[in-house]
């Protein structure tokens, strides 16, 4: 089922709605990255650590990579928005 969209979206979701060639633009580059091996190994160690802890598809905290190392759980919006700021490698 696709995600139902917010009545009041941020900016780069409202933007994204308006230019449909930028957004298959960013559908595009996604799924390029999302598929590197070292993309794929840190969404299952997540994904392992959710199982771990018994909360995987269940909605609530991400797990999230500190810079010691260590995994936390931690808000979705905070954890997703870290790093924004810089060009993409």
């Amino acid at each position: 089922m696709a995600p139902r969209k917010v009545a009041n979206p941020r900016k780069s979701a409202a933007n994204y709605r308006k230019n449909l060639a930028s957004y298959k633009k960013k559908l595009a580059y996604d799924k390029k990255r999302n598929a590197r091996p070292e993309e794929r190994a840190d969404r299952a160690e997540l994904n392992a650590e959710r199982r771990r802890r018994g909360v995987y598809g269940k909605g609530g905290k991400d797990m999230s990579h500190t810079t010691n190392g260590r995994m936390v759980p931690e808000d979705p919006s905070t954890n997703r928005a870290r790093n924004r700021g810089r060009k993409p490698v």
